[in-house]
């Protein structure tokens, strides 16, 4: 096949070289793209996702249709999927990357104006989270031959302003293509960013729809294949000298596992280290599973949403080893966890910027690469017995007390806590469980008990409404041989359903599990235990005499409306038949909903964490005068770890 078979023959094109439109040239370029990782290499950029309109559909959406058609020669074709959604797709390239531990991207490209802006939730998403995915929102004319065109922004103060500056902060790089040539060095910058551990997250290339279209003779070299070595970087021998000296002198240290155990695949250096060490793991939401449950030091969550047993250890330790993790605000409970007066912090991780917080003896370096050095440098240390034995005894006591939690309640509906025991029971070590707001992923993060670092896909960094569904697309699509569960409460599903559609379309098997309760569970809480009396939260239609939304519940019919786009669905209300239901889910072929009635008011396991939510100083509501004391009370220990 010739380079491009439909261009004019140019006896004065430069020798070397190929006449495409920028569309066909990025298309192409990525295409060519591979990562590689202790010899497992990939092709970085497995296809795209897209929604066309007037910027995009004659420009990448040309590109993406010849490369179909007509791939180039020795390429295989970039398969294209179609979304609904400007944000869900995003949520969707976002969970086949972490589900591939961050060594595969998707690119998502949009049109001009409100497709690409809808972008920006998901770019910043990815971004906090640290996962990698390529957006190609596409902007105004960089001639402005056509000013304004439909759907620009006007901005008095320079002309070339438009809403896909709005990517810049949300994003780990932005560039404007303006010209063709500009492509070269962006397009290989992208990439280097998309495959940094330490600086990844969301890369956007913006593409003016003129530009998109505009023809360049590009130098072939450009788009030969290229590999991006993922190194992992050692610790530096000072660092580690310096760590060693700080965890050799603790009586009760505990390492804080968080997502960068996982994405480094650190968990056989994680198990290994805790054997060597008897030091207790605790995790965040990110790093769940990276050490198994069953692994008897294996204490769970830690945090706001944390586990009793994880948190007293926690509020106890001497010495906290962080591999991996950024401390938000969940994991110290807004700075409340470590209560030590004389804590001290080693931090492990890949990136300096998180490494460095809360004053600690800080090891940059891969994680799996720095715990093994950290094994070996503490040859023949190991924590105190009383402290393994205490780690051991906590844990135990934390089980017994939220066995309750699992076991069916004197009230007509189950708790969500019971369907998550179910689901917990019946998953196998290879099936995810995907899940990212409201109620759920406290009650997750302290019940849960993940056998593999694959089975627990909570986005917590963001914590999205509306991520869950398109999130469980691009997992199955990662990992087609492990059952993929999304968990959607009602008020997530009303959100964001319309991936239910692309689902269908592209034939993939999940299993949609919406909890049914009328109402916002965790913020209802939430509002209510800081004295709002859950004021807003519950699906009410507005009484007439009251003028409230207090009167009875919406008409919403949840297994009818997802009936329409074409899936199976069950509901159920009690978690013996929903036992059944998702044998029968698991045994299809196909994505089925199970829709489950629960109460909103759960019961939900206990907790001793904190999460820092001013009340109102001053009120003439009882409620919140005495939630405000009981705030006073409760942020007396918070404290900058130094």
């Amino acid at each position: 096949m010739s380079e491009n078979p439909t261009a004019p023959d140019r006896s004065d094109r430069p020798a070397g070289t190929v006449r495409l439109t920028v569309g066909q040239a990025l298309v192409r370029f990525l295409a060519a793209q591979y990562s590689e990782r202790d010899g497992v290499r990939d092709r970085l950029i497995p296809g795209a996702f897209g929604i066309f309109g007037h910027g995009n559909v004659a420009g990448l959406g040309q590109a993406l249709l010849q490369n179909a058609l007509e791939p180039a020669e020795g390429q295989a074709p970039m398969p294209f999927h179609m979304a609904r959604n400007e944000q869900n797709m995003v949520h969707t390239a976002v969970a086949y990357a972490r589900t591939k531990n961050r060594m595969q991207a998707f690119a998502c490209t949009a049109s001009i104006g409100p497709g690409s802006t809808n972008m920006v939730t998901g770019a910043a998403l990815a971004t906090i989270d640290r996962i990698p995915v390529l957006l190609l929102p596409s902007d105004i004319f960089a001639t402005r031959a056509v000013d304004p065109v439909l759907q620009q922004l006007e901005d008095e103060t320079g002309g070339d302003v438009s809403v896909n500056d709005a990517f810049r902060p949300v994003s780990r790089y932005f560039d404007r293509i303006s010209r063709p040539e500009q492509l070269i060095p962006a397009a290989l910058q992208a990439m280097r960013v998309l495959t940094d551990p330490a600086e990844t997250g969301a890369v956007t290339l913006s593409l003016p729809q003129d530009v998109q279209a505009e023809a360049f003779d590009w130098p072939l070299e450009f788009f030969r294949e290229r590999t991006w070595h993922v190194g992992r970087p050692v610790p530096e021998p000072a660092a580690l000298d310096r760590a060693v000296e700080v965890i050799r002198s603790a009586q009760r240290p505990v390492v804080i596992a968080g997502g960068g155990a996982i994405y480094s695949e650190a968990s056989e250096a994680l198990a290994a280290f805790t054997d060597a060490t008897s030091i207790p793991v605790l995790d965040t939401q990110a790093g769940k599973g990276a050490l198994s449950a069953d692994h008897p030091l294996c204490v769970g969550g830690v945090g706001a949403t944390g586990n009793n047993a994880a948190n007293d250890l926690a509020a106890e330790a001497d010495v906290v080893i962080g591999v991996g993790t950024r401390y938000t605000d969940f994991t110290t409970a807004s700075h409340t966890a470590f209560r030590n007066a004389d804590v001290r912090f080693v931090n492990l991780n890949v990136k300096a910027f998180d490494a460095a917080k809360h004053s600690a003896t800080m090891v940059v370096a891969d994680a799996r690469a720095g715990l093994d050095a950290l094994r070996e440098a503490l040859a023949e240390y190991g924590a105190p017995s009383a402290h393994v034995d205490r780690a051991r005894a906590l844990r135990a006591e934390w089980e017994e007390l939220v066995a309750p939690c699992f076991a069916p309640h004197d009230q007509e509906l189950p708790a969500q806590t019971e369907i998550f025991g179910a689901l917990n029971e019946m998953m196998g070590d290879q099936d995810i469980v995907i899940n990212a707001a409201g109620s759920m992923p406290g009650d997750l993060q302290a019940l849960w008990k993940a056998r593999s670092p694959l089975q627990y896909h909570l986005e917590y960094g963001f914590s999205c409404m509306g991520y869950e569904l398109p999130a469980s697309l691009g997992a199955k699509m990662a990992a087609p041989e492990s059952e993929v569960v999304a968990i959607i409460g009602d008020g997530t599903f009303q959100m964001a359903p319309q991936e239910i559609a692309t689902i269908v379309s592209e034939r993939v098997k999940v299993i949609l599990v919406i909890l049914q309760n009328h109402g916002w569970s965790s913020i209802g809480s939430l509002s209510e235990s800081h004295g709002s009396q859950r004021f807003g939260t519950k699906y009410r239609m507005r009484d007439e005499k009251s003028g409230l939304l207090d009167g009875g519940l919406v008409p919403l019919d949840i297994p009818a409306n997802i009936r329409s786009y074409g899936i199976d669905v069950q509901e159920v209300s009690d978690t013996e038949a929903f036992r059944e239901a998702y044998r029968r889910a698991e045994a299809s072929e196909t994505a089925t909903a199970i829709v489950v009635n629960t109460n909103l008011y759960g019961p939900n396991p206990p907790g001793n964490g904190w999460w820092d939510v001013p009340v109102s100083e001053v009120s003439t509501l009882e409620s919140t005068r005495e939630a405000r004391t009981v705030y006073e009370n409760q942020r007396v220990g918070q404290r900058h770890y130094l």
